[in-house]
C-alpha cells in the first residue's frame, strides 16, 4: 500500500491526470519538489498509468456494450486475458465465485458486435453462456474520480470537469491520432505530442481543450486500488422504473465511491462500479445511497475478484 502522501498524489492525478506539478502541490499544500520526487517514480514504474478513453456517446460509430460471460473455472483466467488483449475492450474483470467475467467493450460498429456475439464467443472453448447489454448512456460525472481521497474543497479546486459539454466538433484524423497518443500516456507534454503529430504545441493544446470541453474523451490515471487502501470492488446491476432511471444514474455517478455508471438494456437497466474501503463501507453504500433511490425494483451485487484491464490499460 502506498503511504498517505503518495495516495493523495495519486488521487489528484486520478481526478486530473494532466494536472501540473505546481497544481498538485497547491492542492495538497506541499512543495512542488516533494511532489515531483514522490510522483515521478510512481509514473516511471507503472504504479500510476495515465491514459485516455473515448466517450462512446460522442462517437456515433462506437457500439458500447457490456458482457457477462460464464466460463469453466479452469479457463477463466485465459479467457479474461484473451479479452484484455482485444483493442476494443475497456474493462475486463473476474467476478463472483471465479466463474464469471464482466467486460465493457467499445466495438467498431454493428458488424463488429455481430462478429463477437455470433462467431467469436460461440467458438471460444469453455464459455458456457453470456449476456450482452448495450450501454445506452454513460453518466459523465464519473469522468473525474479521486477515490474519495480528496476533500470537497481540494476536489473542486481542480475544476477538471463541467457537467454541460459544448457542441461536439467534427472528428478529424488528427483528433483520432491525438486520442491514441493520450491513451498511451495522458501526461505527455504538448511539445511531445506536437512532435509526434507534426504540428505545433499551441494547436495540440487548443484541440485537446476542445475535445475535453465537448466530453469527447475521458482522461484517467489507473492504479491498483488496493494500493490506495480500497479493498472492496463490486459491480451493481440495478433495476429501476423508467421514470427514475435518469435521476438514479445521476445521483450514483456523483458519489465518491462510484467509478462508473451507465444505463443499460436488459433486465437490469443501471450498471454501477463501486470501489469501497471494505465490506462495511460497501454495506453502508448499499443500505443508504442505493437504498434511498426512488422506485428501486431489484439489485444484484457481484464482487470483483480480479481486475485484468481498466480504462483500456491491461493490469501489470
Amino acid at each position: 500500500m502506498l503511504n498517505e502522501t503518495d495516495r493523495r498524489i495519486a488521487a489528484v492525478l486520478m481526478a486530473s491526470p494532466r494536472a501540473s506539478w505546481r497544481t498538485v502541490a497547491e492542492v495538497l499544500d506541499l512543495s512542488e519538489r516533494t511532489i515531483v520526487r514522490r510522483a515521478a517514480p510512481l509514473l516511471h514504474d507503472g504504479t500510476l498509468r495515465p491514459t485516455a478513453v473515448r466517450n462512446p456517446a460522442r462517437f456515433p460509430r462506437i457500439v458500447p456494450m457490456v458482457l457477462r460471460i460464464r466460463c469453466r473455472p479452469k479457463r477463466i483466467k485465459a479467457i479474461a486475458a484473451g479479452l484484455a488483449r482485444r483493442p476494443d475492450t475497456v474493462w475486463v474483470d473476474i467476478l463472483g465465485g471465479g466463474t464469471e467475467i464482466s467486460s465493457v467493450l467499445f466495438l467498431d460498429g454493428a458488424e463488429a458486435r455481430n462478429t463477437l456475439l455470433l462467431r467469436d464467443l460461440p467458438a471460444t472453448a469453455d464459455v458456457l453462456s453470456w449476456e450482452a447489454y448495450d450501454l445506452m448512456k454513460v453518466f459523465p460525472a464519473g469522468f473525474a474520480w479521486s477515490g474519495g481521497l480528496l476533500s470537497t474543497q481540494e476536489f473542486e479546486t481542480l475544476a477538471t470537469f463541467t457537467h454541460d459539454p459544448i457542441a461536439a466538433p467534427t472528428i478529424q484524423p488528427f483528433d483520432e491520432a491525438l486520442i491514441d497518443h493520450l491513451a498511451a500516456d495522458a501526461r505527455a507534454g504538448y511539445s511531445e505530442l506536437a512532435a509526434a503529430l507534426d504540428t505545433s504545441a499551441s494547436t495540440v493544446r487548443r484541440r485537446l481543450e476542445t475535445l475535453l470541453a465537448a466530453h469527447m474523451l475521458r482522461l484517467a490515471c489507473e492504479v491498483d486500488l488496493a494500493q490506495l487502501g480500497i479493498a472492496t470492488e463490486a459491480l451493481l446491476w440495478i433495476a429501476t422504473g423508467p421514470a427514475a432511471l435518469e435521476q438514479a444514474g445521476t445521483t450514483l455517478s456523483r458519489h465518491p465511491q462510484v467509478r462508473f455508471t451507465a444505463a443499460t438494456t436488459g433486465s437490469a437497466n443501471l450498471l454501477v462500479a463501486v470501489a469501497a474501503e471494505n465490506l462495511d463501507a460497501l454495506y453502508t453504500f448499499l443500505t443508504t445511497t442505493v437504498g434511498a433511490l426512488d422506485d428501486l425494483r431489484s439489485l444484484e451485487v457481484t464482487p470483483i475478484l480480479a481486475s485484468v484491464k481498466r480504462t483500456g490499460r491491461t493490469r501489470p
